[in-house]
């Protein structure tokens, strides 16, 4: 039977089905970006899931599929970068990324540094805090360290694990006021220690401040200060660690995506488009009050060059500190 179609109608559904591929070499032909859902692969629990989450959610507005946020917790975030790294570079796996891939790397819980993986865009910011009980009688950093210097007790202090961020954090700011000899670090997860904080089982845990605030409120805890180098509009009234006798201590947490080394770059630039209209969008601003975490957007290019200074950085951190 002929057919009845007319020719223009026969090149506009050609077109059609033209536009929906991407031509490769040998004749082949490959559907756009992306084919399928993109998992996002979450490395810690706390404001780490919580925001990862979020982002998922806004960023399956912007794509044909859906971001779909799986947490692989453990190792100080070992255990997802290995996940996500032995996956295609095809961009439907990345990772939810921090610091923590330099020191999961560095201290030596995974093979491979963060050049395994191609920067996707940075999110956000976070700065840690040092919290304690308010029945501790401690107002401020310095009567923290004159009371476990004068009694000779150790401080046991929670952090996110072994190897973590909140881990070195909590190593640099206390050998900054001269207490690395008299602190017993206790691991959490999931962002227990606060929780043990008011339970009284530790005695201090930095942490972020998001989680201390609904307790500082109530009047249960108190944090003494904060690691970045300048206070944070969160808590304007509470100090640096610096300006409180820890010279020298500025450490921020950045939080971002990234895909696995190779992945092409028209991946990166979609994902990377997705990400920053739903950084953009308002009900992300909003969680970014209400959580306490700094909305900070950064292109894959200066995420690139950000990760690599923080890596020299956390390098030799953990060097200065026997870590």
């Amino acid at each position: 039977m002929k057919s009845v179609l007319s020719t223009s109608t026969k090149w506009l559904m050609a077109t059609a089905a033209a536009v929906a591929l991407v031509a490769l070499p040998g004749g082949q032909a490959k559907a756009e970006f992306p084919e399928k859902p993109v998992e996002m692969t979450i490395l810690f629990g706390g404001t780490a899931q919580t925001i990862g989450q979020l982002l998922a959610d806004l960023m399956s507005r912007e794509m044909s599929e859906p971001v779909v946020a799986v947490s692989r917790t453990g190792g100080g975030g070992a255990v997802g970068y290995i996940h996500v790294q032995s996956t295609d570079a095809d961009g439907h796996s990345i990772v939810w990324n921090s610091n923590s891939v330099s020191t999961a790397y560095h201290r030596g819980n995974m093979p491979f540094s963060y050049e395994a993986f191609a920067p996707i865009a940075r999110i956000s910011t976070e700065i840690p805090a040092l919290a304690v009980h308010v029945d501790s009688g401690w107002e401020t950093l310095q009567d923290m360290v004159d009371d476990i210097t004068a009694s000779g007790e150790n401080l046991k202090v929670g952090n996110s694990g072994n190897g973590s961020f909140t881990h070195l954090t909590t190593a640099a700011v206390m050998d900054a006021v001269g207490l690395s000899d008299s602190i017993v670090n206790i691991p959490y997860g999931a962002g227990e220690a606060p929780t043990e904080l008011l339970a009284g089982r530790i005695d201090a845990t930095i942490q972020w401040p998001g989680q201390f605030l609904p307790h500082v409120e109530a009047g249960n805890l108190r944090i003494l200060c904060v690691t970045s180098a300048e206070r944070i509009d969160m808590l304007p009234d509470t100090p640096t660690c610096a300006e409180s006798g820890a010279e020298g201590v500025d450490i921020t947490m950045w939080r971002g995506l990234a895909a696995p080394a190779g992945t092409p770059d028209e991946v990166i630039d979609a994902l990377e488009a997705a990400a920053s209209a739903a950084v953009e969008s308002e009900q992300f601003q909003e969680a970014a009050q209400n959580i306490g975490f700094e909305s900070s957007f950064l292109g894959s290019e200066d995420f690139a060059e950000l990760i690599a200074r923080d890596d020299e950085r956390i390098s030799q951190l953990l060097k200065d500190l026997g870590m």
